[in-house]
């Protein structure tokens, strides 16, 4: 069982984040914010099932869910959520001090998001509509390849010339590399004319939203290595990426969890101050 203490805000917290993706699920467990545990799960098909027994054994103050799951969350444990937004920008701020913008590609969709110099979010994009440009995309092209995805940035990486893939929708272009196979194209050229694609389609939504400064780079396809080559290739700019850039979204959620819970314990503290003796 997980343990909830709302009482005492005192000095010594632990605070988790939970991210409910589509594809997997992070959970940060910080405590008085300093990273404890990570701990990550596939989403399947019972995204909650799956969320419960990933927090089972572990003890907290407080969580914060964020992610596509995060209302089931919110009902099945009466906690209280947020933003995929606000998350993974607290997450960057937290790694990279000062950062402006933050890409986050995860498994069906995409986002950039502007911040200020404070560290708020005051702009951002979002690509949920279909899974081009996302982790999905590159699941199933790998798969149409024969390339497990675990290894298939470093299969594109082995290219020696660029393939223009003209198609980002899934099943068109999926259909246009059966047919590239078929015609005899190498398939690490196939697949970095693939990744060139997915990075093209970043550094639009990128130049729309942030033209300037270093960019995290956030969510599971952040671990793939071409991928970031080509993004800094095509923007001219620093990517960052953290040792897991998956449980960004995780690790910022916890940092609100403590953030917020602290200032409730600060108002409680005043109010009880301020009152009658």
């Amino acid at each position: 069982m997980f343990h909830f203490n709302h009482e005492e805000w005192v000095v010594f917290m632990i605070s988790a984040g939970i991210d409910i993706g589509s594809r997997s699920i992070e959970i940060a467990i910080l405590e008085n914010g300093n990273i404890k545990e990570l701990r990550k799960t596939d989403t399947g098909f019972d995204p909650i099932g799956q969320a419960r027994n990933l927090i089972r054994d572990l003890t907290f103050d407080v969580i914060l869910a964020t992610g596509y799951g995060r209302n089931l969350f919110e009902i099945e444990h009466d906690a209280s959520t947020v933003t995929e937004i606000k998350a993974h920008a607290r997450g960057a701020v937290f790694t990279f001090p000062g950062v402006s913008t933050v890409l986050d590609i995860g498994g069906q969709d995409s986002k950039i998001i502007k911040l200020n110099a404070a560290g708020n979010v005051i702009r951002f994009e979002m690509n949920d509509r279909c899974a081009a440009g996302t982790g999905k995309f590159l699941e199933i092209m790998a798969k149409t390849l024969g390339f497990e995805i675990e290894t298939f940035g470093d299969q594109a990486m082995k290219a020696k010339k660029d393939l223009n893939i003209s198609s980002m929708c899934t099943v068109f272009a999926e259909s246009e590399v059966t047919s590239l196979v078929a015609k005899g194209e190498n398939p690490n050229e196939i697949a970095r004319g693939l990744h060139m694609a997915v990075v093209k389609r970043a550094a639009s939504m990128l130049r729309r939203v942030s033209q300037e400064g270093p960019i995290v780079f956030t969510g599971g396809v952040a671990n793939n290595p071409c991928i970031a080559k080509l993004l800094a290739q095509e923007t001219q700019r620093e990517i960052l990426i953290t040792e897991n850039p998956e449980m960004n979204g995780a690790v910022g959620a916890a940092l609100l969890a403590m953030e917020m819970n602290t200032n409730m314990k600060q108002k409680k503290d005043m109010k009880n101050e301020t009152g009658p003796v």
